[in-house]
């Protein structure tokens, strides 16, 4: 859903917000391999995209630690996956992405 809006949110025009909505992907998707590494995919095509060097490099580097550590446990809560925070930054979840979290693991 959070990668659908972002998809809809570039489309218009409003990079800034996708990223965004990204993020928020990125929140929900982390404890789990394949969709950490998927939002990470996401987070480098939009920083191709929007020429943004840093995050590029940035999620090159988060897409072999996603792939390698998420598995293990080793993701920060609530960290928001941009290249802008650190990568071991734990952060506090939202609101309603934390209503989501406990849907999933009641």
């Amino acid at each position: 859903m959070e990668v659908d809006t972002a998809r809809c949110l570039e489309d218009w025009g409003n990079a800034e917000a996708a990223f965004r909505h990204l993020e928020r992907a990125h929140i929900l998707g982390q404890s789990l391999t394949a969709a950490h590494v998927r939002v990470h995919w996401q987070m480098l095509l939009w920083g191709l995209r929007h020429r943004q060097a840093r995050e590029v490099r940035g999620q090159l580097l988060r897409i072999a630690g996603a792939a390698s550590k998420t598995a293990l446990g080793c993701v920060p809560h609530g960290n928001t996956g941009g290249a802008g925070v650190s990568a071991v930054r734990r952060m506090p979840v939202p609101a309603d992405l934390q209503q989501q979290l406990d849907s999933f693991n009641p």
